[in-house]
């Protein structure tokens, strides 16, 4: 196959039966090759819908969507699945399975060779900060944030260049939230990936994007760099950029009082 190294959505359109508003109305989108991109909008805005599209999970009603140059329909859709990384909130772990072996398992569906998988578990282990210690160990030996660590490595494990992520850290308390999403941009550089990721959060997408792309009802209202988007005049981006400012906003008056 054809290195996966960036994603064109063109004319994009979904529908499902018996829902009058498409999901997804007519999406234009480029994703360059080692770009970060975020996705926000509100709960029903056609956000994991898209990232379904893209892994051929569910098929476009209409529009064309390539990957590293290649038309998706032309790709085995197993094929794309098992070297497109894929993050979910849920982690999805299987639990009668080791660390280790719920990671080796795209290598092993491709046909790895042993002493291959077993280098690249440990090699993943530590990248996403655990260690090697942590491959015989099950799943309900782990807390929520190791176990997302675990997704992200399973992810990577088959060397994908393009992940997508639907809102893979929103489950987490803010601190460890935080701490993962850093160390996945820090991954994604070092990596040179390209990742589109779904999140809700307006905070998560300013401190990781290099784009941010704004869904409202199936259809793309902005996107810029995190800078631009702070100024953007469309009303429904004003009010997106309003959380974090409010943030800052407060956390500045704590510090005030404090000082006083």
């Amino acid at each position: 196959m054809t290195q996966v190294n960036a994603i064109r959505i063109e004319g994009v359109c979904k529908r499902f039966d018996g829902i009058a508003r498409p999901a997804l109305d007519d999406i234009e989108l480029s994703v360059g090759a080692r770009e970060f991109i975020v996705v926000v909008g509100a709960s029903g805005s056609g956000k994991t819908t898209l990232l379904q599209l893209i892994n051929r999970l569910s098929e476009p009603t209409a529009g064309r969507i390539t990957i590293g140059g290649i038309d998706a329909t032309a790709l085995d859709p197993i094929e794309l699945r098992r070297r497109t990384g894929y993050v979910f909130q849920e982690v999805g772990l299987f639990p009668h399975m080791s660390v280790a072996e719920n990671i080796a398992i795209t290598p092993k569906l491709l046909g790895w060779e042993k002493r291959r998988i077993d280098a690249r578990v440990n090699e993943l282990l530590g990248l996403v900060r655990l260690g090697a210690d942590y491959g015989p160990r099950f799943p309900s030996q782990l807390s929520g944030g190791e176990r997302q660590r675990v997704g992200v490595a399973r992810a990577l494990a088959a060397e994908p260049e393009v992940v997508l992520m639907d809102e893979p850290f929103s489950a987490l308390d803010p601190l460890t939230r935080d701490a993962l999403a850093q160390d996945y941009r820090r991954l994604h550089d070092t990596l040179q990936l390209t990742s589109m990721m779904i999140t809700h959060d307006m905070l998560e997408a300013l401190g990781v994007a290099d784009r941010i792309v704004v869904l409202q009802a199936g259809r793309i209202v902005a996107e810029g760099t995190p800078k631009a988007l702070l100024e953007h005049e469309h009303t429904y981006v004003r009010e997106l950029m309003q959380a974090p400012r409010k943030v800052a906003a407060r956390v500045a008056s704590l510090l005030g009082d404090g000082v006083r």
